[in-house]
Parts: C-alpha cells; structure tokens; sequence
C-alpha cells in the first residue's frame, strides 16, 4: 500500500475525495417517497372577495342638469354619467391548505381566507370543490375548513414538542400558485415570540417560504405534520431564510376547539409581565437572569385572586420552565382551566408556589391610561425632578394610591435607567412610593455598587427599570 501511495499519489487522494463526498451524499436525506407520500394532501386555495356597495361619486343634483346644458360634458368628465357607479373589482388571495380528515376537514391559516366571500379548494387532480369556514381564529391564525368529499387522502400528525433544532423539515404549499411547490430546510429555533403574537411559540426555520406557502404543512422526515407555515421574516417582500411555523400542537387544540363549538377558549392570568435583564436579575439577588416578571397584576384577575403580587418572578407553570418572559403566554393560555394552575414564583429572594384557576382570556384586557400631566419646581434627586401627584392625576391614571410624577430627567442615574418625563414610579427598590419625600429617603439608603429596581408606570403601563447610583 505504501508503494501505490507513492506511484499513485494523485489516484490515491481522487479515491478518498470520492469516498468523502459519497459519505456526506449518502447523510442528505432524500424528500422524494416523503413528498409522494404526502402530496396528494396538499391542497391550493383561493380565495374571492366581492366588491361591496359603493354610493355614486355624483353630485347629488346631477339627474337634474339639463340633458343639454353646457355644464354637463364637463360633470361627466369628472363624475362619470348620470346613475353610474365607480367601477370596483373582486379582490383575489391564495394560499395552501392540508386535509386532515378523509370527509374534507382541512386547516390552513386565518389570514388566507379572512373575509373571504368563496373559498375554492383545488387537489392536485385537479378538482376544485367550494369550502365552507367551520371556525377561524385570528390569534392563532388558524382556520378550519370543510369540502364535501369523501375519501381523501389524509396526512399523518407529528409532534412539533419533539421537534429539535437542527433537524430537517420540508414544506409543500403553493408559493405564487405554483402548486405542489417543494422545499427544505431545517429547524432553526423554537419557542420564538413574535410581536402580537403571543399566543404562538412558533417553530422558526429556513425552509423557503414565499406568498402562497401560508397555510401549508411543515413535515418532520418521518413524514409526518409539525406544523402550519404562516408568516416569513422579509424586508424585500420575499423569502429572506426566516420563516415561522405555527406548532401542530397548538393548530390541533384549537381546530379542535372551533369544531366542537365554534370558538377557542385560552387560560388568562390577568398580568403584565417583561423580561428580567442582567440588570434587574443583580436587583432581585438572582444568580442569573429568567423568568417572566410580574410589573402589573390587573384587578379582580385570577393573579390577584391568588395573591401575585408586581415584583414577582414567575420561574415556573404547571412545571414547566419559565426562562423568558415571552414563554409564559402560551403556556397559560394552553392550560386545562378545570385544574388549578401551579405557579412558581422568587419573591424576596425565596421559592414559593402559589395555585392559581384560571378563567377565560377576556375579548379586551387592555387597560387605558391617559398622558400625565406636567407641572413645576420638583425636587431633585438622582438626575431626576419628580412631584406628588395631585388627586385629580390618580384620576386620570387611574393609580389609586403611592406613586412621584417624574418632571424632568438630567444626565445621572435616572436616564441611564431609561427613566422619561412623565414616568410615575410606583415602586423603589422594592417598596412602594408613598410621595416625593419618601422616595429621596428610600434614595438615600441605596448603595451605589448595586443595581435597585424601579417599577414606572408610563401612560398606563407598568415597567420595571434597574437603576445603579
């Protein structure tokens, strides 16, 4: 063997070059029994929104012009002939869809047939049956449909918990109405909270997504659904290797939920909570920082029934870790609300678990606050101008008793802290704000090698801010 090394240098190295690449070919996996298996279940849908009624641009005495007046070309030029109406045009949007029953149940998202008029479905033998809507869900962005057929071809379900970063996925849909459009990828995170989505750990990939993709099904290599791709991250329009799938998990409780009555209920705790930065983590005394923490616990919630209390680190739910804040939305509104929930929370520097029921995430929890009022000559401290507030000013921000109205912010401690004009802070380092002289006392006791927390309420909405002397 050494000698052919030697005659042979250049054959020898072609040979393990050969090997190499066949060895990485031979780990790519190969989507083509995968996607003839499933894609007869992969469904094109479109959508027509008709135009609405639409009164005449006509000045309303135009019928009585006379039919031969000088004035009436020009009325017509820019008003259109007596008794016509602006021209509208049906409205059209596409997207995917995957039957889940073989009597013509199948989701896809709430987005794609959203004020809809029909909804078309179009197999991929080319037949086209109209849908009706069973129920839809904005929050979650899922819709359930039915078509009149029997026989379907079905797909099988997964389980998007047993999902791992990492691993290969594949998604058919219909980007542009190209059907049957394969592509693939793999998971690039999980659990990912996006704005106004909190409902939603979505399942974050790579997989090419582009409009037409939305609704379609996100297969594991078992073949089997781990979720519903619905939203790209893209500042072009197009795909940009950022794409989000809602869980299969979570699609199914709630189709589920709207075909067994139509609408979906969710577990509510009734907080306002923000992540814990490494900042405010040194004020807690926690070696590190996670958890959600509380900054507002609405009245007459299931937290306040319970006891929670602002300032409150929720680490744990019904035993599942709490490592941000945007974990703890999803986990609550998945709850079983008949079994009282079991929140872990740190409260001055101890473990404790505290039962909570649940109740039924109200249509409207947000609570109004209105701008505060600015007036003169605070007292100044930490870089900061702050005043009592007046009776009429807790009337207003609906704050009933503690609580400084920050007047001015100078360069020092305060600004670092991110604190603004206008804040009113409710708690410092821990205890509650009765005026302005008992928070210069509380300001004296600090000590300036050590971050304390601040709770703010800025135009109705509690926030905790780390402050360092």
């Amino acid at each position: 063997m050494p000698q052919i090394i030697k005659r042979f240098p250049l054959l020898v190295f072609a040979i393990l070059l050969l090997s190499i690449n066949s060895s990485f070919a031979y780990d790519l996996p190969d989507f083509t029994e995968l996607v003839e298996n499933n894609n007869k279940a992969v469904v094109n849908i479109s959508t027509t929104q008709k135009p609405k009624n639409v009164r005449s641009g006509l000045p309303p005495n135009m019928q009585q012009l006379p039919e031969n007046g000088p004035y009436n070309d020009l009325f017509k030029h820019f008003f259109g002939a007596p008794g016509m109406r602006p021209k509208q045009r049906e409205s059209h949007s596409l997207g995917s869809g995957f039957i889940i029953s073989e009597d013509g149940y199948l989701l896809t998202n709430h987005h794609v047939i959203r004020n809809a008029d029909e909804i078309i479905v179009r197999f991929q033998d080319r037949r086209e049956l109209k849908a009706t809507v069973i129920g839809s869900d904005e929050r979650t962005d899922v819709a359930l449909l039915k078509v009149e057929a029997k026989g379907l071809p079905v797909v099988k379900f997964g389980s998007s918990k047993k999902l791992k970063v990492g691993e290969w996925v594949f998604a058919i849909g219909s980007p542009f109405g190209f059907d049957s459009t394969v592509t693939a990828g793999i998971v690039s995170a999980k659990g990912r909270s996006l704005p106004q989505e909190n409902y939603v750990p979505f399942i974050q990939t790579d997989v090419a997504i582009n409009p037409g993709n939305s609704g379609g099904p996100l297969f594991n290599l078992n073949g089997e659904v781990v979720g519903i791709n619905s939203q790209i991250y893209s500042r072009s329009g197009g795909f940009m290797g950022l794409s989000f799938a809602i869980p299969i998990d979570v699609a199914l409780n709630v189709s589920n939920q709207l075909k067994t009555s139509g609408h979906v209920m969710r577990g509510w705790l009734g907080v306002r909570i923000q992540d814990v930065t490494r900042e405010l983590a040194e004020s807690f005394d926690m070696e590190k920082p996670h958890g959600a923490l509380i900054a507002q616990v609405i009245d007459n919630s299931p937290a306040e029934k319970a006891g929670l209390q602002v300032g409150d680190v929720i680490i744990a739910f019904n035993g599942e870790t709490v490592n941000r804040s945007s974990s703890l939305p999803p986990l609550v509104g998945a709850a079983d609300m008949s079994v009282k929930a079991k929140v872990k929370v740190i409260r001055d520097k101890k473990t404790k678990v505290i039962t909570v029921k649940l109740e039924n995430l109200p249509e409207d929890e947000e609570t109004k606050a209105e701008s505060p009022s600015k007036n003169n000559k605070p007292d100044t401290m930490l870089g900061m101008s702050v005043k009592d507030l007046s009776a009429d000013m807790r009337d207003r921000l609906e704050i009933k008793k503690y609580g400084v109205l920050v007047e001015f912010v100078n360069n020092g401690a305060a600004s670092k802290a991110g604190i603004r004009r206008g804040d009113v802070i409710m708690q410092f380092d821990g205890k509650d704000v009765k005026n302005v002289k008992h928070l210069i006392k509380l300001s004296k006791n600090v000590k300036s090698d050590r971050f304390i927390s601040m709770l703010i309420n800025r135009q109705g909405n509690p926030i905790f801010l780390a402050l360092k002397k």
